[in-house]
Parts: C-alpha cells; structure tokens; sequence
C-alpha cells in the first residue's frame, strides 16, 4: 500500500478537499482490482491444467498430438474358461425409458468381454466375411494408423486378460484355440487384409474407428461390423457422426443428444474409457442380420418391410454394450460394439425380467417405438411378457425385493 500513500501525499497538495476522497477510492479500487485479477487468472490457469489433455486442447481441426498414455494391463479374468465362461446377464432396461447417451465410467478390465460363445461368433464372424468381405470391413486410408493402433492395443491387453485363449508373439499374436497367428507388423499386411478383419477374428464385438476431421467433426472412417442386425457399413462409412444417427432417425437425436455427443467426442481424454447399454427385440434368429427387415442387399429396408410377429419361440432380444475410448496415438475413438442375443422365452424365466421390460416397452414414446419396430411384435410379445410376470409373482416372486440394479 505504499504506493496509495505517496499518491495521497501527493493529492493532498495538489487537489481541491472535494475531489480528493473521489481520487483516492479510484485508485483503491483500480489496486484491488489487479490483484484480484492477477489472482483469478492464475487460479484459472491452475484449474484447467490436466495431466491428460483432451482433443480440444491438443488439436487444430483434423489434427491430433500424441499423448503420453498407456493402457493399463489387465489381470487375467478369474478362471476364465472358453467351454464354463458364461455370458454376461446384461439386462439394459428399467420400468420406464429415458432417451439419454446413458455412458458410465468403464474399468479397463472389462474392455473387451469374452465367453463361452466365443468360438460361436467366430465361425459366423467366418461366414459373413467369405459371404461379403468388401461389404462389411472398410478403413479408409487416413484411419489405416489408427486401426492398426487398435490391432497393437489388442495385441497387449488379450493376452494379458484372457491367456489361454491368446498368446503375444513377436510379430503379433496367436489364438491358441483356433490355432490362427496374425502378423501385423508387416507392411502390407499378409493377403493385403485390412487391419480391422483381423481386429474382428479376435473379438466378439463389432468395431468402428471415427476420426477427426478438418472441420472438427468426427468421422466414421474404418469399420468391421459383422454382426449388427439392423445397419450396414456401406450406409454409414464416411458421415459425420450426427450424420449417421440422423439417417438411422434415431429419436430425440438433435433435441436431447446431438450437442452433449459431439462436446464429449471433442473432450474425451485417452485415459477414460466410457460404457454404454441399449436394446432392442429381433423376430428372427440371425445374429448376423435380421432377415425380418428385407435382405441385407436391398435398397428397402427397415420395420416397415418387416411381417408381423406371430410365434413368440422366434422373438428374440437383442443387447448391445458398447465401450467408447480414445486412442492416445492416433486420436481415432474406438467403438466397441459387443451382441449379446437370446430368445424372449429365455430370458423371461429370469426373476423380474418379464414384468420390468414389459413396463419397459409399454413406456417408449411414440418415436422410440417407431425406431424399434414395436407395432410389429408388441401384441404376442407384451401379452406372453404379462403371462410370464403373472405367474412369477403367483410363485412368490415379491416386487419390493425386486434390485435397484442397471443395466443388469
């Protein structure tokens, strides 16, 4: 404050008694405001620091810094057995329904998830490729790097979970149970196969790479999606991502989910890995497509094409859990799309399943409905769902029991 006490001095030899209180609360308060100012801005700077920058920090559009991150090792999975291991009981449904991006925090150990069907999507993973290769694996040239990231990430982390079904070579890595060995450190690759095949021989998710683009939107840009159901690489391969959930219509897209979506894309840092459930009913059994829509190559398909369910044996339910993570090399956001796929009569001998996803499907709005095909299958499945429930509760089945739990 010395300087305050000189400009008094000063002030009071110079300047009229009626000025003089006015002159000194200006300069108290232009002193109090540089300090809070320099404060506040070295706060600021404090704050926002990270220790794992996001995109939007680190990249001009379409461009990406490497970060230095690494994928934490995971423990092997506790007694994991390719013939015992069970599936996963993912049960993403609730008595109502909210339109939400619905993404939880995911532990990197349960990245990629293995089961005893394992060697059951291989083999249809193996029939859809010599049916279709070109139609259903694709990596354009600017997302090559980031797919063979994806393959070098596989190539530590499968092995280190489940090792007796792989081996890390030095080249790459083996299966030990179907007895394939991939090479991908040569270039090009064996048979010029593209990276994202084999990523799919050694996972039971479908995958998709977006990429950065120059006007900072992200792009699907590689792609093997084997098992979807109800979409085709060839309708999505290139578009932005709120392109590709705007032409699929998905409901309340651009009024609850488009700005959040395209925000967390351009913030998600490499080290942290998101998890996200959905669901929807099939009224066939192909795990690979739903002939049900119209044939996989037709220009017309979708529920509108679809016959109207009549046997509840053939319904079946369809759960999607997929990963989100960004690769710290590349920039590329991995998704991993895992199919868990099971008839309704299986799943409604489970304690509260029939009565929670019959409240379930009985609370989407007209939209979600529309986007799920509900008028096609709603009669024989609600009323096979209630039936079901009924007799749960006449068994003793107490609702106020019933577990607070999701997406289990």
């Amino acid at each position: 404050m010395g300087v305050i006490t000189e400009v008094a001095d000063y002030l009071k030899a110079t300047v009229p008694t009626e000025f003089l209180w006015i002159g000194m609360a200006i300069i108290v308060l232009l002193q109090i405001s540089r300090i809070t100012s320099k404060y506040f801005f070295s706060e600021h700077r404090k704050s926002t620091a990270s220790p794992q920058s996001s995109s939007k920090d680190l990249k001009s559009p379409g461009i990406w810094t490497p970060v230095d991150f690494r994928t934490p090792t995971p423990e092997p999975y506790p007694n994991w057995d390719i013939k015992e291991t069970k599936p996963l009981l993912y049960r993403p449904f609730k008595h109502n329904y909210h339109v939400t991006m619905g993404i939880r925090n995911m532990n990197w150990e349960e990245w990629i998830e293995l089961d005893n069907e394992f060697l059951k999507y291989h083999k249809r993973k193996c029939e859809r490729l010599a049916e279709r290769r070109e139609k259903l694996v694709k990596t354009a040239p600017e997302a090559f790097d980031a797919a063979i990231e994806l393959l070098e990430e596989f190539r530590e982390w499968l092995p280190a979970r489940y090792p007796t079904l792989f081996k890390r070579t030095d080249v790459g890595i083996d299966n030990l149970v179907t007895g394939e060995s991939f090479n991908i450190m040569e270039r090009p690759l064996k048979d010029n196969v593209d990276p994202m095949e084999i990523a799919a021989k050694l996972v039971q998710d479908d995958l998709a790479i977006m990429i950065p683009g120059e006007d900072g939107q992200y792009y699907l840009k590689s792609a093997s999606v084997l098992l979807a159901g109800f979409w085709r690489v060839t309708d999505k391969f290139g578009m932005p991502l709120s392109e590709i959930h705007t032409s699929g219509d998905v409901p309340q897209f651009k009024e609850k989910l488009q700005m959040s979506m395209e925000r967390f894309f351009v913030r998600m840092r490499a080290d942290k890995p998101v998890v996200r459930n959905n669901y929807f009913l099939q009224t066939d059994d192909d795990l690979g497509w739903s002939s049900a829509i119209g044939p996989e190559d037709s220009d017309d398909i979708g529920w509108d094409a679809a016959e109207y369910a009549t046997d509840i044996n053939k319904m079946h339910f369809r759960s999607e859990r997929q990963s989100l993570r960004r690769l710290p090399k590349s920039g590329g956001v991995v998704f991993t799309i895992r199919t868990y796929f099971a008839p309704i009569t299986e799943i409604a001998k489970e304690p509260y399943v029939p009565g929670r996803l019959a409240d379930g499907i009985r609370a989407w709005s007209d939209d979600v409905a529309r986007y799920k095909g509900k008028r096609k299958f709603d009669k024989i499945v609600l009323d096979y769902l209630d039936e079901q429930h009924k007799k749960q509760i006449e068994e003793g089945l107490s609702m106020e029991q019933e577990p607070n739990q999701y997406p289990f």
